[in-house]
């Protein structure tokens, strides 16, 4: 059953993209069709130089099914997506930062996993920073942007603000930081 298949893998992509804490995403080869799918569900991504993305499935007279035309024209722009969807042509490392389908990409190393690397350096960075104001910024972001006018986002971003104000943490890196 294609469609159940292909409505439960978009489901699953949404999950990823509701999780609360930041994902990361790390792509050192190959991310076609499904795979990019699943790469814009994440909130960071970091390719390498010798990474190759597409949303081919026109060439196989089909559209991307599990999300890829709603989440692609959300980070490269309509016009970019529409583009890279009809040609389903690929596109590689630079160009995919270039285009601001992913947030870095890093000159691939010996042992192919340079992108890896830098998501893992990403990951420490994070690892620093509290945890619920890291939950109230996504939602703040991604709740605030997806309501619609500024103003509704900016309802949203106050009430992830007021989630902050009662934590430790809060009090903490304000101590912290006198």
């Amino acid at each position: 059953d294609v469609p159940g298949m292909v409505k439960t893998f978009r489901l699953m992509i949404q999950d990823i993209y509701e999780l609360p804490m930041p994902i990361i995403c790390a792509i050192d080869g190959v991310a076609m069709g499904g795979g990019l799918e699943l790469a814009l569900g994440t909130d960071i991504r970091v390719c390498s130089t010798t990474a190759k993305m597409a949303l081919s499935e026109t060439k196989l007279a089909i559209i991307p099914g599990g999300g890829g035309t709603q989440r692609l024209p959300r980070v490269v722009g309509v016009p970019k997506a529409k583009e890279l969807i009809f040609t389903g042509r690929d596109v590689y490392g630079e160009e995919a930062e270039k285009i601001g389908l992913v947030n870095y990409c890093v000159e691939q190393n010996d042992e192919g996993n340079a992108a890896f690397v830098k998501s893992l350096e990403i990951a420490t960075l994070l690892q620093d920073r509290g945890p619920v104001a890291l939950r109230m910024a996504k939602k703040a972001i991604t709740e605030g942007f997806e309501a619609g006018p500024i103003r509704a986002g900016l309802e949203v971003e106050h009430e992830a603000y007021m989630g902050v104000i009662p934590t430790s943490d809060r009090i903490e890196a304000l101590m912290a930081f006198r």
